[in-house]
């Protein structure tokens, strides 16, 4: 089983600001509670090749999880796949970015994929990713905008 969720949200920063913030792979910690620590694995500057391995916690079972960064076109666009084995796991994500006036016009999304077992539950974890996605939305403006 696989779906999609997003949401969108307006960011009272500038368009490279807001950029900035989210390509830097390291302020997940700021707007999602489930990121516990995240790091870059390449040691070198964000760009397109880039893997993030985070530790996160979802339905009380923390886990391991790996992100490649697929693009990056500043001040856009970037998108990423999740390249570890998990039973869920986020095939494709991405966030859009278009200037707004002074502000940003922020969209994101997320494509989750069960594998095995995981397929099984992939509809309860779209499910509540879909009732969090607002907030969700609303947790980066307020991280950004307090950054």
């Amino acid at each position: 089983m696989t779906g999609r969720f997003g949401a969108a949200i307006e960011i009272d920063r500038p368009i490279e600001e807001v950029f900035a913030f989210l390509a830097a792979g390291t302020n997940d910690p700021k707007f999602s509670p489930r990121v516990l620590e995240i790091a870059n694995t390449t040691g070198e500057p964000v760009g397109v090749g880039t893997v993030f391995a985070s530790t996160v916690k979802d339905a009380g079972m923390k886990s391991k999880r790996e992100f490649k960064i697929t693009e990056l076109d500043s001040p856009t666009r970037i998108r990423w796949s999740e390249i570890s084995k998990n039973l869920v796991v986020a095939s494709e994500g991405g966030y859009d970015l278009s200037s707004d006036g002074d502000g940003t016009s922020l969209t994101f999304f997320n494509i989750l994929e069960g594998h095995g077992f995981g397929a099984l539950i992939t509809r309860f974890a779209l499910s509540a990713a879909r009732k969090d996605a607002d907030a969700f939305a609303g947790r980066i403006k307020a991280a950004v905008e307090g950054s």
